[in-house]
């Protein structure tokens, strides 16, 4: 039998290290120069593994408006296109999900170059709290003081609407965990007419929600995840009751469903990673409502329990553009 030499086996494993760490990570960064200066012409560039910056741009567009694509993270996705539709739509553009030329004019694609921005770490940002983890049961989330994030990515990732992964492809090495750090993130956000919404159009077939104001202009509009075939949503419509921000959630596995082997009522903590994330919206219907989620990236792909379920930020922003009393209808 051959014994390896101990100095080669150790070079050998530390370039398989290097090699398997340039796998793990985008091989080539992703710019914020790259992302603002992309045009219509380019559209076909995909700098970063899996983002494109054209996506990322559209995103951004669409998102400035109101018209949710979920996560920004540079994708050609569900949610993405059924944003782009939405927006053909609004525009009085001819239908589709594709980005063609007219709608990526009537974004402002060429002329935008602010899409990704410079954004200052807080000294607030690097004393957050955050969680180790975030256990799947609800007897242990119960136990904790908080249901926090559990990391800077994911705090900034949700602060700017956009995925970890394309956090990462926008800031090579970077830790985000030091005050003063300059970091590159999308600018997408929004200024919405508080209290503007007089209906809320939850549409289970394609997962949307769609919000109106006056005269029926629509102000708004959201991937959702609408119920399931276990615990569908309801038909008809409602009224919004109550708005609570941070919200703790009460499981009772009486009136809502079985988690899990617990079957007592149980008081589970505020925090993004809360199982209806940071807004909980109450209609007139009892345990239903519209929610925030900790998992962003799935909403409209998987199943609720019966409620609308939105990213943390639609929900927030929905938060804002709604008052007691507004109604929500359940369209099929």
């Amino acid at each position: 039998m051959t014994t390896a030499h101990p100095n080669r086996t150790a070079r050998t494993a530390a370039i398989m290290v290097a090699v398997m760490a340039a796998f793990a990570s985008p091989a080539l960064s992703l710019t914020a120069a790259e992302v603002n200066a992309v045009t219509f012409a380019e559209r076909n560039a995909a700098v970063a593994p899996g983002a494109s910056p054209f996506i990322v741009k559209a995103q951004v567009l669409l998102s400035r408006r109101s018209v949710s694509p979920g996560v920004i993270d540079g994708v050609d996705g569900e949610n993405f296109r059924k944003a782009v539709a939405q927006f053909r739509r609004q525009a009085r553009l001819p239908d589709g999900e594709e980005v063609d030329e007219l709608a990526w004019l009537s974004l402002g694609g060429d002329a935008a170059n602010d899409v990704i921005a410079e954004y200052t770490l807080t000294e607030k940002d690097a004393a957050y709290d955050f969680a180790d983890e975030i256990p799947r049961d609800y007897a242990r989330q119960a136990k904790m003081k908080r249901l926090s994030y559990t990391s800077p990515q994911e705090m900034l990732g949700e602060r700017f609407h956009m995925s970890e992964t394309l956090l990462a492809a926008l800031n090579p090495r970077q830790s985000f965990s030091e005050a003063g750090s300059r970091i590159a993130v999308a600018s997408g956000l929004r200024s919405p007419e508080k209290g503007a919404a007089l209906r809320i159009d939850a549409i289970k077939s394609t997962g949307m929600v769609l919000v109106f104001g006056a005269d029926d202009r629509l102000l708004a509009s959201y991937p959702a995840t609408i119920g399931s075939e276990d615990t569908p949503s309801p038909s008809g419509e409602y009224a919004i009751e109550r708005i609570a921000r941070n919200p703790n959630y009460t499981y009772d596995p009486e009136k809502n469903f079985q988690q899990g082997k617990n079957t007592e009522t149980l008081t589970l903590p505020p925090g993004p990673n809360g199982p209806v994330g940071t807004v909980w919206i109450a209609l007139s219907k009892p345990t239903f409502g519209i929610h925030g989620t900790p998992e962003p990236a799935k909403v409209s792909k998987t199943s609720s329990h019966g409620c609308i379920r939105l990213t943390n930020w639609d929900a927030e922003e929905l938060a804002d553009l709604v008052k007691p009393g507004v109604a929500v209808r359940f369209l099929d």
